[in-house]
């Protein structure tokens, strides 16, 4: 569906305006859909950002710092998100012995297979996207790229 039809645009937009409208709009789109799929797994898109970047250092600890450096969603209360997924038994939380302000993070054998349960979940979903060619889905990841500088 074009934009204009979403939006019920009757009036020509410039094509920069058109462009930042979409992009608003099928970040909206793409956020309800994630949603609905987070919500059997009991958990939130932000919580998932973090075990997904706890998995990529396993069996490494991190610091909060560097995962909170390459959160997608750069808002959260790391405190709250990390405090949560420690009670879910998720991840882990401790002190650096060479440094006792740094807190450390890691995922434990439960996140790890909460993500693993997911993964088919997230697989099924991302076909919604297949109507994009790998070269197109380039395209648009590189202008993507070039708008934020």
């Amino acid at each position: 569906m074009k934009i204009e039809e979403a939006i019920r645009q009757t009036k020509p937009m410039l094509p920069l305006q058109k462009a930042l409208i979409n992009l608003v709009y099928t970040y909206h789109w793409h956020m309800d859909r994630s949603a609905e799929l987070f919500k059997p797994f009991e958990i939130t898109p932000q919580q998932y950002n973090v075990l997904r970047i706890l998995k990529g250092r396993n069996p490494e600890a991190m610091p909060v710092g560097e995962v909170k450096a390459v959160l997608l969603d750069k808002n959260p209360d790391m405190t709250r998100l990390c405090d949560r997924l420690v009670q879910k038994g998720l991840i882990q939380r401790e002190f650096n012995c060479q440094n006792r302000r740094e807190v450390l993070l890691q995922i434990t054998p439960a996140g790890l297979e909460l993500l693993s349960k997911m993964e088919p979940v997230f697989k099924e979903a991302a076909k919604a996207w297949e109507n994009l060619t790998p070269e197109e889905s380039e395209t648009l990841s590189d202008l993507l790229d070039k708008l934020r500088g």
